[in-house]
């Protein structure tokens, strides 16, 4: 199983700050969300495609116990420097998201997806869902924010509400997919967020 593209593009692509799906900061719909919320029982939270570990730095400092994946060792030693500088600890593993099937089975009580989704083809979008399903503990949920796009020259693969809904179904309840108002200027009107509770 790989990625979209190979590893050393993702690599490369943070080597060279050629990342403009990061924002520099937390997600806005996920700070809006835990300002808005009643506060979540404490557990341990995944983010998949981590990242230079913005979110996951934002959801340390909520207090829970957050594991940031990624396979781009820059990306991995961004988010570590991050969470020093914030003084919060994370756990951060340097390796394919889909190879956490067998090490993650049952984990966490929460998942949380920023560009991840739309990062890998098409193709692997069952795949995901499956992987989300398995590393989740039963009636666990999955907080996503979901690139609702088709524009020409991505980021790479957008997606719609109603394909969300199809592939996660099956395993998923959908709780919540909304149009997110609060998108970055760029994104505004391209962004979901959703809610998916593991069936």
């Amino acid at each position: 199983m790989v990625m979209v593209r190979e590893k050393n593009f993702w690599e490369e692509k943070y080597q060279t700050a050629q990342h403009r799906w990061d924002l520099g900061q937390a997600a806005p719909p996920l700070q809006d969300f835990f300002a808005k919320t009643t506060p979540l029982p404490q557990g341990e939270w995944g983010v998949l495609g981590c990242g230079q570990g913005h979110d996951a730095v934002f959801l340390a400092k909520q207090g829970f116990s957050v594991t940031g994946v990624d396979f781009a060792p820059a990306a991995i030693a961004a988010a570590k420097a991050l969470s020093q500088d914030h003084g919060v600890t994370l756990t951060l593993l340097e390796e394919n998201i889909f190879d956490l099937k067998k090490s993650h089975k049952s984990h966490f009580d929460y998942l949380f997806e920023h560009t991840c989704f739309c990062a890998i083809a098409p193709e692997q979008r069952p795949d995901y869902v499956t992987l989300a399903a398995t590393i989740l503990k039963p009636g666990a949920k999955l907080y996503g924010i979901f690139y609702t796009h088709n524009k020409t020259g991505g980021p790479p693969f957008g997606t719609t509400p109603q394909e969300v809904i199809q592939l996660f179904s099956p395993q998923f309840k959908i709780l919540a997919l909304d149009p997110i108002q609060n998108s970055v200027p760029s994104r505004q009107g391209d962004e979901h967020w959703g809610i998916l509770q593991k069936k």
